[in-house]
């Protein structure tokens, strides 16, 4: 499972902005989110400030809850990042869930996600999370095998809205 090498998840660092840069604008073009709050005008040392106050709560928005965001390394490279939400609001426990995570459309079907999420489940129990809740678009087979493969439990398939995609609600105890 997996590519050449060992998946971790680690923070960013200030060496990474050039790739992490790159890999938000390839899940753009693929209609996916990567980068979270990242911007084209955010000076990168900001951003990764900004990260760390999310980690620790504080100086979050209204609708934000703590959060820890790592990414995720193979041999150096970036593949891809999860983001561990601490606790649920009603936007979240509707669609979002405790863990996001995206692999870079490069680094696909090789199992990443399924190791991604594994160890994020590990950090989310640190953190004293002991249900999680998981979300992933009813047609989005990858995201779902990686949440069964992880002992994810179908709760129901909800719509939140009208035209809205269908979105998988799991559950790992």
């Amino acid at each position: 499972m997996g590519g050449a090498g060992a998946l971790r998840l680690r923070p960013l660092r200030a060496e990474d902005e050039a790739a992490f840069r790159a890999g938000h604008q390839a899940m753009a073009a693929d209609g996916h989110l990567f980068g979270l709050s990242v911007r084209p005008g955010r000076e990168w040392g900001a951003y990764l400030r900004l990260l760390e106050d999310q980690r620790a709560g504080r100086n979050l928005p209204a609708h934000f809850v703590p959060s820890t965001f790592l990414v995720a390394d193979v041999a150096g490279e970036i593949v891809g990042r999860v983001s561990i939400r601490h606790q649920l609001n009603d936007r979240l426990l509707a669609e979002g869930g405790h863990i996001g995570y995206g692999v870079l459309p490069g680094h696909r079907r090789r199992g990443y996600a399924t190791q991604i999420l594994r160890q994020a489940l590990i950090i989310a129990r640190s953190l004293g999370v002991d249900r999680v809740l998981l979300t992933c678009a009813d047609d989005n087979a990858g995201s779902a095998a990686a949440i069964e493969a992880n002992g994810g439990a179908l709760e129901n398939v909800i719509q939140t809205g009208p035209g809205a995609r269908p979105t998988r609600r799991y559950w790992i105890d």
